[in-house]
C-alpha cells in the first residue's frame, strides 16, 4: 500500500462499497463492480470497473489505485494480475455472519477509522440478537433457500445464520458450510424430501419465477408449495456478505417467515 490510510481504492465487490459509505469514507472510493447499488447515489458517483469474475485492469490501473479490495478464490485471478502490476491488493473471504462482521472492522482499521467500524459491526451484531430473542421459544419452521435454479443451489453460510437468527431452520445446514456453489448443489427429490414449510429464494442477478418453482415435478406436495410460501428477496439484498444482508437482507427473512412462526 503506497500511503496510509490509503486515498484511493477501487471495491471489486458491491459489500466494501456499502461498508465505506456507511463509515463515511465514501471519499476514498475511485472504481467499483458494476453489481454496487448501495447507497444508490454510488452509481452516479463512482466509476465501474468490473463484473464479478472479470475486470477492466486497464482503467483500474489507470485509476492508480493505493488499495484493491476483492472478495474470495472467485476474484483470485483478478488479484494476481494487479499484484503482478505492483497493486496491493487485500481479498477479504468472509462466509458466515462473524466473517461479515469482521470485515467491517478490518475494512475500517486499513483505512483509519477503527473505532466507528467496531460501532458499527456491533450495532448489527446487537440488533441480530434482539430478533434471535424475540423469537426464542417459538416454532421454528423449516425452510430451504435456493441461490441459483440451474441447477438448483442452496443457501451459503451467511444465509442459512441469518435464516436461524430469524427464527427458522436451514433444511440443508451441512451443504451451507461449502464455500463453493457446486459443493451446494441439490437435487428436486431432496427438497421434497425435506419438506420446507418457506422457500426463500435469490437468484443471484435475474428475478426469480415463483410459479415455475411451484410447479416443479411433485412440488405440489411441499407445505411451503402448497401454502403459497415461496418468497424471492432480491439478491443485492441477501447474497453480498456485508451490511446489506446483516440488515435489509435479514429483514426481509423475518419478513417472509413472520406468517410461519408459532
Amino acid at each position: 500500500m503506497r500511503r496510509f490510510p490509503p486515498e484511493r481504492i477501487v471495491c471489486l465487490t458491491e459489500e466494501t462499497v456499502e461498508t465505506l459509505y456507511l463509515l463515511g469514507q465514501e471519499r476514498r472510493i475511485v472504481g467499483v463492480s458494476g453489481y454496487a447499488v448501495r447507497p444508490p447515489r454510488v452509481r452516479r458517483e463512482k466509476p465501474r470497473v468490473s463484473a464479478f469474475t472479470s475486470a477492466d485492469l486497464p482503467k483500474i490501473l489507470a485509476l492508480e489505485p493505493d488499495l484493491v479490495l476483492a472478495f474470495s478464490d472467485l476474484q483470485a485471478n483478478i488479484a494476481a494480475d494487479l499484484a503482478r502490476a505492483g497493486i496491493a491488493v487485500h481479498l477479504f473471504n468472509q462466509r458466515d455472519v462473524a466473517g461479515c462482521l469482521a470485515m467491517i472492522r478490518t475494512l475500517g482499521a486499513l483505512v483509519g477509522v477503527p473505532d466507528r467500524a467496531d460501532a458499527l459491526a456491533q450495532s448489527y451484531a446487537d440488533a441480530l440478537a434482539r430478533a434471535a430473542a424475540e423469537v426464542a421459544g417459538r416454532r421454528r419452521p423449516r425452510v430451504y433457500f435456493e441461490e441459483w435454479d440451474e441447477p438448483m443451489i442452496s443457501g451459503i453460510g451467511w444465509v442459512s445464520e441469518l435464516i436461524g437468527l430469524a427464527g427458522g431452520d436451514d433444511v440443508f445446514p451441512d451443504r451451507a458450510r461449502m464455500a463453493a456453489a457446486v459443493d451446494r448443489i441439490v437435487a428436486p427429490e431432496a427438497v421434497i424430501a425435506a419438506a420446507p414449510d418457506v422457500v426463500l429464494a435469490s437468484w443471484c442477478g435475474k428475478k426469480v419465477n415463483v410459479a415455475r418453482i411451484a410447479s416443479r415435478p411433485g412440488w405440489a406436495a411441499i407445505p411451503a408449495v402448497r401454502d403459497g410460501r415461496i418468497h424471492e428477496i432480491k439478491s443485492p439484498l441477501i447474497l453480498q456478505p456485508g451490511p446489506a444482508a446483516l440488515t435489509d437482507g435479514f429483514a426481509a427473512i423475518r419478513a417472509a417467515l413472520a406468517g410461519s412462526l408459532a
